[in-house]
């Protein structure tokens, strides 16, 4: 949810450049702000806040790389859908020995010796 501030300081300086298929919606600041004289961008979530699923499309356009959004492209066959980052989750990435994953490693090969201080 965005906080208050962020919602009055849209409706008072912020400018509707677009929204994405998901609902997000681009905010451009007015006029030049801040050290670097060009205008803050800025993104209103739709649902979950979380920055790993802005598209391409915007990304390039938020981080002033770009002047203006790239036009959405057809997807390919080999694309595969968006999907968030999902570190630390429970359907996120778990290598083998994680606890998600049993706990259980497959032993080690006969080239690791633990050490042992001499006494």
């Amino acid at each position: 949810m965005t906080a208050i501030g962020t919602r009055l300081f849209t409706m008072l300086r912020g400018r509707l450049i677009g929204r994405d298929a998901d609902g997000r919606a681009y905010y451009q600041e007015r006029g030049p702000g801040g050290y670097t004289n060009r205008p803050r961008r800025w993104v209103i979530y739709n649902g979950r806040e979380d920055a790993s699923s802005v598209p391409a499309e915007w990304w390039n356009w938020l981080h002033h790389v770009e002047d203006a959004p790239l036009q959405p492209s057809v997807r390919k066959p080999w694309q595969l859908p968006f999907l968030p980052n999902r570190t630390g989750e429970a359907d996120g990435y778990h290598p083998q020995g994680s606890d998600y994953r049993g706990g259980l490693r497959p032993s080690a090969t006969g080239d690791y010796e633990s050490w042992t201080p001499d006494h």
